[in-house]
């Protein structure tokens, strides 16, 4: 059988993927020196008065859930459900809604991981939650009663992106390959990860930015950003095929760090994508460098994280709970491989 062209292009593309051996080799694509680590993360010299529930772009910039928005297209990728609309301002939003049985929504955990990251020092997009919202102007036609679909309906929210030019995506960045491996900052991004159970690290959630307008804050001179986003297969159980998400019960069970050898750390119950990144590559020092960052954190900015996201404040605290026992072990790992236990 002969592939077509296209599949021919795409076919390394393919292998790296679902094949993470056939990856490319993990090395920075740039001397250190010449690295400008604040496209990455930049140090969070405000954190304690970071406003988590708001987050990076403010609550002015948030979608208004009183407001009728218009359809203007149905989301073509991924796992959950979702449209594109536009507000009365003209704003577009990429809506990310739940599955039609509510489990395994996504919305929830990506804005919350969003926040989290965000305060700690990494550029995150204007991303909200809202529970529902309004919607005109979608119609799927008329059905088995021969009458059509309202024209304005409630929706299930979820999470909202705007899109308003701040920031444009200009393309994919590689875990592999970038101007940043081996510094702490790639490498405590991918701790902070282990530590949430992101099951979904993959090339194609990573976005290059060109940054037009930054948020209040940030470096405006910083003109460029590398981001990790689509963060909503965490908080449950690791694997790279539908894992069970957004599970306190399942995410209590899974271990964080399950051992330490010549100075590298092993995430033995870690099974998502791509476990080469993570594989002898991580030391106990880039371990206790994401979690001195994330323990800066009060608790009510751990509670507003989650707020953003619509959790209520009950399941938020089982989930910010363990996320605590995480940050206290990292903090307490040695160069030797001594370690506390979990609990």
């Amino acid at each position: 059988m002969l592939l077509k062209p296209a599949l021919i292009v795409a076919f390394p593309a393919l292998l790296a993927v679902y094949f993470p051996t056939c990856a490319q080799p993990i090395k920075p694509t740039v001397a250190p020196e010449k690295a400008n680590l604040a496209e990455l993360w930049q140090d969070p010299k405000d954190i304690a008065r970071r406003d988590l529930y708001a987050g990076a772009w403010g609550a002015d910039r948030a979608p208004d859930p009183k407001v009728v928005y218009h359809y203007v297209k149905k989301k073509e990728e991924g796992t959950n459900p979702g449209v594109t609309v536009t507000d009365p301002e003209k704003r577009e939003w990429h809506v990310k809604q739940p599955p039609k049985n509510n489990e395994g929504a996504e919305g929830p955990i990506e804005v919350t991981l969003s926040r989290i990251l965000w305060a700690v020092g990494y550029h995150q997009p204007p991303e909200y939650f809202l529970e529902k919202f309004t919607m005109a102007g979608y119609d799927e036609g008329k059905g088995t009663s021969g009458e059509s679909s309202p024209a304005t309906r409630i929706e299930p929210g979820g999470r909202f992106r705007l899109e308003d030019g701040s920031i444009k995506k200009i393309g994919i960045w590689s875990w592999q390959q970038n101007p940043f491996v081996n510094t702490h900052p790639y490498q405590g991004l991918l701790v902070i990860l282990m530590i949430f159970n992101s099951s979904d690290i993959k090339n194609d959630n990573n976005t290059m930015y060109e940054v037009h307008k930054a948020p209040a804050g940030d470096d405006a001179g910083v003109k460029t950003w590398y981001v990790v986003r689509d963060l909503g297969t965490a908080l449950g159980e690791t694997g790279r095929f539908t894992p069970e998400r957004g599970d306190p019960d399942i995410f209590d069970k899974i271990g964080f760090v399950t051992g330490v050898e010549h100075g590298f750390v092993k995430f033995g119950d870690y099974h998502g994508w791509h476990q080469e990144l993570v594989k002898n590559r991580i030391t106990t020092e880039d371990v206790r460098w994401a979690c001195e960052l994330l323990s800066r954190l009060n608790d009510r900015q751990w509670a507003d994280a989650f707020r953003a996201g619509g959790y209520e404040p009950a399941l938020a605290q089982r989930f910010i709970t363990r996320v605590h026992q995480k940050i206290r072990q990292g903090l307490q790992l040695d160069q030797t491989g001594i370690r506390v236990t979990e609990r």
